[in-house]
């Protein structure tokens, strides 16, 4: 607006090149470019088109860090998601074996993840005293459970006409096909938490349920939505998933649950709910798959990355938890 000397005043306070750097969001970015160095140094191979080439197997995880991330801005936590993934990855199999078309065969992984993720919710809404792990760790045992009753004895099924799959997998120049659609999902996923009336509302829910609810909030059919909003996404990774493996086996989505939570973590978003934003999430994603393929060209074993990514959610956890006691000390120090 104009001011009594005729000049533009803003309605937001501009905020200075430093200040962003200084932001959790900003220092991930720093981390990426760290993480991009690091891999030039320990391997002649770690470049552009060998990281593109090698992301569409970690790209399909990223679907989930969205859904994920609004289940803990609630204050709650699905660990069932990568039984999920197994789940529909396994039903989109016998969906295309048994002669169903390919444009069917893309419905038939969402369908399934949206069907759990909705049990999930249903559940968790309707029985509000069970803490959210433990019912998501009995679908998680439930879900993985009927996949390999369902890929039976052998515990691997792979699609017999792959023609769709590979269509799936084609690049549009440099970039992966699912690369376009895990930015267009970013896009959608952080719009809405940033800048909607329902993004608004899951970090009310998250900072005070009760609070929220007496605002007149309907808390339960958000969290219902969330819930069946994260299965739907663990059911659209196990179709990318099927498109770089043609087939789904009994360790399908194994720690998926775990690295998508780290994910989210690692981003800044609390699990105590109310805190965080997606788009730290996102950054944080790319930290990780980029520092995985850094590392797993170096054939270093999958068991150290897994102790270094887990160092980082330590170090990610910790930092909030130190700069607010050395804040404490200096307002009491000043008092």
């Amino acid at each position: 607006m104009a001011g009594k000397s005729g000049r533009e005043i803003s309605a937001s306070k501009a905020v200075s090149l430093k200040d962003r750097l200084l932001t959790w969001e900003g220092a991930l970015v720093l981390v990426l470019i760290g993480v991009q160095i690091f891999g030039l140094v320990i391997s002649d191979n770690y470049n552009a088109v060998n990281v593109l080439r090698e992301m569409p197997k970690y790209l399909a995880e990223i679907f989930m860090l969205f859904g994920m991330g609004y289940i803990l801005i609630l204050g709650d936590i699905d660990i069932s998601v990568g039984s999920i993934v197994c789940l529909s990855a396994t039903m989109a199999c016998f969906a295309g074996n048994g002669g169903a078309p390919f444009a069917v065969v893309i419905f038939v992984p969402m369908i399934v993840g949206l069907l759990c993720g909705m049990l999930n919710g249903l559940i968790a809404t309707k029985f509000t005293e069970l803490p959210t792990m433990i019912v998501t760790l009995g679908t998680q045992i439930i879900f993985r459970g009927i996949a390999e009753v369902s890929l039976g004895s052998g515990g691997s099924v792979s699609m017999k006409d792959q023609s769709g799959l590979i269509a799936m997998s084609k690049k549009i120049g440099p970039f992966p096909l699912s690369f376009f659609f895990v930015i267009i999902a970013a896009v959608i996923f952080i719009t809405i938490a940033n800048r909607s009336t329902f993004g608004r509302k899951l970090y009310a829910i998250g900072s005070n349920r009760t609070a929220a609810y007496y605002a007149g909030i309907a808390v339960q059919k958000c969290r219902f939505i969330c819930y069946a909003l994260l299965g739907f996404l663990a059911g659209v990774c196990g179709l990318f998933l099927l498109a770089s493996l043609y087939g789904a086996n009994t360790t399908t989505g194994n720690g998926f649950e775990m690295e998508v939570i780290a994910m989210c973590v690692f981003g800044g978003i609390a699990t105590t709910g109310g805190k965080g934003n997606l788009i730290g999430g996102f950054i944080a994603a790319f930290v990780i798959v980029c520092l995985r393929i850094a590392l797993g060209q170096r054939n270093i074993n999958t068991q150290v990355i897994l102790v270094v990514i887990g160092a980082m959610l330590i170090v990610s956890v910790l930092i909030p938890a130190i700069s607010a006691a050395i804040t404490k000390n200096k307002k009491r120090k000043a008092v």
